[in-house]
């Protein structure tokens, strides 16, 4: 069973940008539709970007359009998202996905198997 660990969270000022991690290990996730989504307290985990298995194909939610860049590295068994123009909104729990039965993009989290502990993005102002 493939684990996910997300690392690269932190503390930023507004307009400020963080790189996440995801790492896999016990398998690899060369055939994985993936994903990052993000849950504040009280809330639903809500999707923020998802990426196919190549890489060549990605979505992302409309708040963050333009701001965020999903990409991977399958030889290195590694999810990034690349976050800019941070805002305060932004703040919240990111967690990293995985879909092991879809080699495609997918917004809704019933679609993923394996999940990362998530890392804290915390946006000050």
């Amino acid at each position: 069973q493939v684990q996910l660990e997300e690392s690269g969270g932190g503390l930023v000022q507004v307009g400020g940008s963080l790189r996440l991690s995801c790492a896999a290990s016990g398998g690899t996730i060369d055939n994985y539709g993936m994903a990052w989504f993000r849950q504040t307290p009280g809330s639903e985990r809500d999707f923020v970007a998802t990426i196919n298995c190549s890489g060549g194909a990605h979505y992302y939610a409309d708040s963050v359009k333009g701001r965020f860049t999903v990409s991977r590295d399958n030889a290195a068994n590694t999810l990034w998202l690349d976050m800019n123009g941070l805002k305060p909104e932004d703040t919240a729990v990111y967690y990293c996905a995985a879909n092991k039965d879809y080699s495609g993009t997918a917004k809704k989290s019933k679609r993923y198997d394996y999940w990362g502990r998530g890392t804290q993005v915390t946006v000050s102002s």
